[in-house]
């Protein structure tokens, strides 16, 4: 067993979905994620509180940034990415997002996001109102501090991805974006024998760190040439932990 960071890296994938990191799950209105179970009828207090499940397809838009939206919406299976753009086209990669992951955080207080929701793979996500959500975190402080300490370390990725695009090379960028996949990855059990699911394309990549395409094709192939990551079909493999650690520095 290998860790990153403070997550504990196992060669065997025991889960297949975000469900331990999924506030509708740990507050049981969910019986599990993933593509093969994204039905909650068979919910009873889910289907109370009007929870919908969502299939997607990839490339397909989950939120609008000018939707107005009385939801919360949560990621069950596959992946998604939030970002916000300039007029001419060009945006910024916010978050990757992964099972059991909030889409946006202000949606508990705002009811409009500004942020593009697009997912970069075949997708589930359910959606609860918000006054709802609200109502269950009121009820269950143990869901509201697991809610506020999901928002501390998202605001700590946010201070991060500053940090990264104001001061860090173009090979500490795209190496900070892979560790920090892969110890999510890690924590949802989604990592297998070092390797995890890797849908972003070269442009996704460049919109996460502020880089262009052809920077990111060269900065990759530098990392696969020195034996520290391999890429194939849509997964990255990290053979070197130790020295992509180095490369991305702390």
């Amino acid at each position: 067993m290998q860790t990153i960071g403070n997550a504990a890296i196992s060669h065997t994938n025991k889960s297949v979905s975000g469900c331990p990191f999924c506030i509708l799950r740990q507050a049981k209105l969910c019986t599990g994620g993933g593509l093969e179970n994204a039905d909650c009828s068979d919910n009873g207090q889910g289907r109370e509180l009007g929870i919908t499940a969502h299939t997607i397809q990839t490339r397909q838009m989950i939120h609008h940034p000018q939707e107005f939206s009385e939801f919360v919406i949560v990621i069950c299976s596959g992946q998604a990415v939030s970002s916000i753009g300039l007029p001419d086209g060009r945006r910024q990669i916010l978050e990757i997002l992964l099972p059991g992951d909030i889409v946006f955080w202000t949606t508990l207080f705002e009811p409009m996001s500004g942020r593009l929701i697009e997912a970069i793979t075949n997708s589930t996500y359910r959606k609860l109102k918000r006054r709802e959500f609200h109502v269950l975190l009121s009820k269950r402080p143990d869901l509201f501090e697991m809610f506020m300490k999901l928002c501390t370390y998202n605001k700590a990725q946010s201070d991060q991805l500053a940090l990264t695009l104001g001061r860090r090379s173009a090979a500490q960028r795209i190496a900070k974006l892979i560790l920090t996949l892969a110890e999510r990855s890690a924590e949802r059990g989604l990592l297998n024998d070092q390797t995890m699911r890797f849908p972003l394309r070269l442009q996704h990549v460049g919109d996460a760190t502020g880089l262009t395409p052809i920077h990111v094709s060269r900065v990759l192939r530098e990392l696969q040439k020195a034996d520290i990551i391999d890429l194939e079909a849509r997964s990255l493999k990290i053979i070197n932990f130790a020295e992509l650690r180095q490369i991305a520095g702390p």
